[in-house]
């Protein structure tokens, strides 16, 4: 039903699959992509997270070109951009914002640097994304203390993953500031983690809790291998080094939640994020200000924050008209 409803609705179909195909362009257009991306970074000063998310919508869009006949950007028109949306409609409308976002960027750019006569940018059309139209997915206390009990900390893998875990659901990390933690990011002197964010550039100050801080020193002294790297967190296969700027950290979490019997909901989300959601909504459920959460989530502005307050469930109830009652 949904194929066809959407071939109804928009005239194609596009097929779900796990994994993106790897996709090889040709020499001009690849060639284009890269000038793009040096203007990028030197000019718009996107981070490298940015970039590759950017650059594999922007490849999307050439490879459809090339699957269209064309070899040139300046034979683009705005039928062809119309064309490659309605391709990509099985998308997320967040998602989908996002690569139209960087197709009107790219567009510019094409314009900006003569391969075309035109800015096309104004063809692309806007994408309605529902303010906080998806609730966090939030774990119970006793599911979190019962993933922190399933972990092994006798040994090296252990102690680095229960570091993980607590910098997480205890500080509410990202998983890229977990991988980009670095030694000299513990200040012992005055109990704090202070750093960049991957994310944003923006600084983040934390507290190093006596918890947090007994499992990074076991990790440190007893787990982590000697190696030069100033990462904190380090594979444990040789050759040691730090994780990758994509993994996600994710195998970490579903093993010690499948070894503590933890069911989710199957639509929850069940990454590290979900472990700094939790966070929060335990936060604001203690009666924690939301600017203090932005604070510790490490966010610009409390538009960010606000969606806690959706799954206060509590505070809602109290927040409730009773209907019995004539309201003036």
């Amino acid at each position: 039903m949904r194929i066809l409803v959407e071939f109804n609705l928009h005239g194609c179909y596009q097929r779900r699959c796990r994994t993106a195909p790897s996709v090889s362009l040709s020499a001009p257009f690849q060639a284009l992509l890269d000038t793009y991306g040096v203007f990028c970074r030197n000019h718009l000063h996107c981070t490298p997270g940015t970039m590759r998310c950017r650059t594999r919508h922007l490849t999307r869009f050439l490879h459809f070109l090339e699957s269209h006949q064309m070899s040139a950007p300046s034979a683009i028109q705005a039928t062809h951009i119309s064309d490659f949306l309605r391709s990509q409609i099985h998308l997320r409308p967040k998602t989908l914002a996002v690569v139209v976002s960087d197709l009107r960027s790219f567009l510019r750019f094409l314009c900006m640097q003569g391969s075309l006569s035109e800015d096309l940018s104004i063809h692309v059309p806007p994408v309605r994304v529902a303010q906080d139209g998806r609730l966090p997915s939030v774990w119970s206390g006793a599911d979190v203390e019962a993933l922190l009990a399933a972990v092994d900390r006798a040994s090296p893998k252990g102690k680095r993953d229960y570091a993980i875990l607590l910098l997480a659901c205890r500080l509410g990390l990202r998983v890229s500031d977990i991988r980009g933690l670095c030694l000299e990011h513990l200040h012992w002197s005055e109990d704090r983690i202070v750093m960049a964010q991957a994310k944003t550039g923006a600084p983040l100050a934390l507290p190093l809790t006596e918890e947090v801080g007994g499992a990074l020193i076991d990790y440190l002294r007893h787990g982590r291998p000697v190696t030069l790297h100033r990462e904190v967190f380090l594979r444990l296969k040789a050759p040691v080094e730090p994780f990758g700027r994509n993994d996600n950290l994710h195998h970490i979490l579903t093993f010690y939640r499948q070894r503590a019997g933890i069911a989710l909901p199957a639509q929850a989300r069940k990454g590290l994020h979900s472990l700094r959601h939790t966070l929060a909504t335990r936060l604001l459920e203690a009666g924690t200000s939301l600017e203090t959460i932005a604070g510790i989530r490490g966010h610009l502005s409390l538009e960010a924050t606000q969606i806690y307050a959706k799954v206060d469930i509590e505070a809602l109830r109290r927040a409730a008209l009773d209907p019995e009652v004539h309201h003036e």
